[in-house]
Parts: C-alpha cells; sequence; structure tokens
C-alpha cells in the first residue's frame, strides 16, 4: 500500500511537471501575431534600454541553454522530490536501524546528485558565456565598448 501511493505520487507529479513545461513552451503560439509582435517590440526596446544587444544572437545558443537550463532544473526537482521522499522513510522507520539506514543513504545519494547538477548548471553557463563572447571559437573577448584588459594589468 505505502509503495502503490508513492509510486501514484510520484507518477501525478510527473505529469504535472510535463503539464507545465508544455504549457509554457506553447503558450506563445496561442498570441495572435499582433500581439506576438507588440511583446517582441516592448521587450526589444526594454533589451535596449537595459543595455543589452538586442537581435543578432545566436538563435541555436539560445534554445541550446534553454533547453539545458529546463533539463536541469526537472532534474533538480526531481531531486528534491528524492530528498522528501527519504525523508518521509526515515521519519516512518520507527527506529528500525535497516530503513534509517537505507534513507540516510538515499539522502546522501540525493545530496551527491543535487551537487552533481549545480556543477553541470555552472559548466554550461560558464562555456555558452564563453561560446557567446567567442572565446571559445577563437573569436575576439572584448567587451563591447571596452578593453579586453579593464583593469590595466597589461602594457
Amino acid at each position: 500500500m505505502h509503495i502503490r501511493f508513492i509510486r501514484t505520487g510520484a507518477l501525478a507529479t510527473i505529469i504535472f511537471l510535463i503539464m507545465i513545461a508544455g504549457v509554457n513552451l506553447t503558450s506563445a503560439s496561442f498570441l495572435k501575431p499582433s500581439v506576438k509582435n507588440n511583446i517582441d517590440l516592448d521587450a526589444g526596446i526594454v533589451g535596449e534600454v537595459a543595455g543589452y544587444e538586442v537581435g543578432g544572437g545566436d538563435s541555436a545558443l539560445i534554445l541550446v541553454q534553454t533547453v539545458i537550463n529546463a533539463f536541469l532544473s526537472i532534474i533538480g526537482v526531481l531531486l528534491l522530490i528524492y530528498i522528501i521522499y527519504a525523508g518521509y522513510n526515515w521519519l516512518t522507520a520507527q527506529g528500525e536501524e535497516e530503513k534509517v539506514t537505507r534513507a540516510k543513504e538515499t539522502i546522501q545519494r540525493a545530496i551527491i546528485g543535487v551537487i552533481i547538477i549545480v556543477a553541470a548548471y555552472a559548466i554550461s553557463i560558464f562555456v555558452m558565456t564563453k561560446i557567446e563572447s567567442g572565446t571559445l571559437k577563437g573569436g575576439d573577448a572584448t567587451p563591447k565598448g571596452g578593453t579586453a584588459d579593464p583593469y590595466g594589468l597589461t602594457d
């Protein structure tokens, strides 16, 4: 009975996450073209005012980073659910050492997973930033309107 409840809860959570992701990914496709154009125009104005380079960016890089972020976010949520499940098992162990040990090991594995996910996220941000600035492509890494050495360390 207990395992059936956990499986049903996990399945419901996965279905909910898939539904949320589907709604987020398809929400712009339901807009009228005029509304979509107004949103794009307003977003462009806000970006220019904030000092960002609007348009002309590599849409493939943005797509790859978005997919990586979504994937890592979903895994992070699943690891959180895994930690909560392990905590529940620990609370319901009722002093049985074997169940407590299993719950502790599960929490340890989940925390290691969280560390790996955070590291993967940091690495993906670092690599995508370097690709975007051109340093991994052999391009010039000089910032727009700046110098390659902002601190004056080189002659």
